[in-house]
């Protein structure tokens, strides 16, 4: 049982940390995050005001594109009494030369947080050991690890509870599977992937989260068949075939990733109350099927809006 005294530590524990991957994070810090977020939501929904960010700033650097990840940040930050800057590389020194490090410390001495979206991962791990203010990864090319949070805050949501379940991943090996295998270790889950030859997810990756997951009681497992993978399944997730950046291999992909789709066949082998998950954007017809992903077991926009809940916990606890 989790004592009043406990949670104090644990805030403690998290205020000025960066969150750069759940690695970083013990299952309590999780499931703390996780907690704030539905709190926060719950406040939201009522019309509380919930501000404990009032006169801070945010930076928000984006090297990629966005939909979910600039408005949910934005209002996030807006609605927890602050403000947040906008800034693509083009706007910044960093986009004619200026390094990271010289680029974080002068961030620092405006802001009280930062954002990066970016392609690798080395930059946002560079920003945050530049930096004396805490520093989020909106996404590299290695972690997802915001969109895992939302993840786990919607099945926390429409399951009611979290250890014990089991998630199946199907697609490629990417940002994504990394971050929603390291929580689902985290946080006691069975965690299943299928992904095709040459499409695994990264070996650090896979060892890092069967070592969390031994500690928890969960269970990590790399598979090629998807059936085998999705069996029993609690939770169905997918991804794009070709993530951005990657765009100039998307004929090679279809090819490799034709008998991965999550269809209404595949989902057969699920359980029947089975929560499907997509990240978005997704494309219907490639990676997953309309009668999947628009039918009564899909969550996805439950779990896009997640988004701005989950890092407004994340926001509200590290700032």
């Amino acid at each position: 049982m989790t004592t009043a005294a406990s949670l104090e530590q644990i805030a403690a524990q998290l205020k000025g940390r960066d969150f750069l991957g759940l690695v970083d994070f013990s299952p309590e810090e999780i499931r703390y995050l996780l907690d704030l977020a539905v709190e926060i939501k719950r406040k939201h929904k009522a019309g509380e005001a919930y501000q404990p960010l009032k006169g801070k700033s945010l930076g928000m650097i984006f090297e990629k594109s966005s939909t979910r990840t600039r408005v949910s940040f934005e209002v996030g930050m807006y609605q927890l009494g602050g403000q947040a800057l906008f800034l693509s590389r083009n706007d910044i020194q960093m986009g004619r030369g200026e390094t990271i490090l010289d680029t974080a410390q002068v961030m620092s001495r405006y802001l009280d947080g930062m954002i990066l979206r970016t392609f690798g991962h080395r930059n946002v791990v560079e920003l945050a050991r530049g930096a004396t203010i805490p520093v989020i990864n909106a996404l590299s090319d290695q972690s997802h690890p915001c969109q895992a949070l939302a993840d786990y805050q919607t099945a926390l949501e429409h399951k009611g509870k979290l250890e014990g379940l089991k998630v199946a991943y199907i697609g490629d090996g990417n940002n994504v599977l990394h971050s929603l295998m390291m929580g689902a270790a985290k946080l006691g889950m069975h965690f299943s992937s299928a992904s095709p030859e040459g499409y695994d997810p990264s070996e650090r990756s896979v060892q890092s989260s069967i070592e969390a997951a031994a500690e928890t009681g969960g269970s990590v497992r790399i598979l090629r068949d998807p059936r085998e993978a999705i069996e029993g399944a609690d939770i169905v997730y997918t991804d794009v075939w070709a993530s951005m950046g990657f765009e100039e291999e998307q004929k090679e992909r279809e090819k490799a990733f034709k008998n991965y789709q999550v269809n209404e066949e595949l989902v057969k082998y699920a359980n029947p109350d089975y929560l499907f998950m997509h990240c978005l954007p997704a494309h219907r017809g490639e990676e997953v099927s309309e009668g999947v992903i628009d039918g009564k077991n899909s969550v996805i926009f439950d779990e896009a809006e997640n988004r701005l809940h989950a890092q407004k916990a994340i926001m509200a606890a590290i700032m």
